[in-house]
């Protein structure tokens, strides 16, 4: 299972529900993929295909929602 969190624009925000316990973001777009770390601070963890200035603008996006990314995380995982 991998919920939407968020979207924004092109962007998807997600998490899939079997993975690693630090928390992080999954953002899909129709031109790659990106994940991103959210603990301890927000970082990328890996692109794939994505621009750099996309990558920035998801960045900013994750900064921008971090509070509404941290609590689905919560809510999601149970933490």
């Amino acid at each position: 299972m991998s919920p939407t969190i968020l979207r924004v624009g092109s962007y998807r925000f997600f998490f899939f529900s079997r993975e690693e316990a630090r928390a992080h973001v999954h953002v899909d777009t129709p031109d790659g993929e990106a994940k991103f770390w959210i603990e301890p601070e927000v970082a990328l963890a890996r692109n794939h295909k994505l621009p750099d200035r996309d990558v920035a603008t998801i960045e900013e996006l994750i900064r921008k929602h971090e509070r509404e990314i941290r609590d689905a995380w919560n809510r999601h995982f149970g933490s």
